[in-house]
């Protein structure tokens, strides 16, 4: 891949990569647009091994999803909402936020279970996109999407 191509390529796929890394890191912008720029870094460094009959978006969150593992996997875990409430409104946090409740109860939720929730229904990826990302099966993310939704009904008290 040229240079100009991997250029074209993130014009248009940054601001999903933007989404999914903010709703991985539970609404922190801060925390998501620096795993964004690290991600991308990560992407340009590898770009000439991209293989080309790949989806350019998916190979982008298989990065992002590694780079969220690497460097936040235990940072944006919680015991519980009231945890993250506490947190959330010691920071930044906007009280007004559009989805503060769903981001909160993410939080609580294990990397690899919000992931998964993520990438399926805010991201309207399908389970076997989701199974090559992560380098999983499909009943592997299965589990995870049971898991990670039964967890936030009692979370969300739906």
């Amino acid at each position: 891949m040229t240079r100009t191509q991997f250029i074209a390529n993130v014009e248009r796929e940054q601001k999903a990569l933007r989404g999914f890394l903010f709703a991985l890191c539970c609404g922190n912008k801060s925390d998501a647009d620096d795993l964004a720029q690290d991600s991308l870094v990560k992407a340009y460094l590898s770009s000439a091994g991209y293989q080309e009959n790949g989806r350019f978006r998916s190979w982008l969150f298989k990065i992002a999803y590694n780079t969220f593992l690497n460097h936040k996997a235990s940072c944006c875990t919680m015991e519980s909402v009231d945890e993250a409430r506490t947190l959330v409104s010691s920071t930044s946090a906007d009280d007004g936020f559009k989805h503060q409740s769903l981001h909160l109860a993410l939080r609580s939720l294990p990397p690899k279970e919000r992931f998964a929730i993520t990438l399926f229904y805010l991201n309207g990826y399908s389970i076997k996109d989701i199974a090559a990302i992560t380098d999983s099966s499909d009943d592997a993310v299965k589990q995870l999407l049971s898991r990670g939704r039964t967890k936030l009904k009692e979370i969300l008290q739906f």
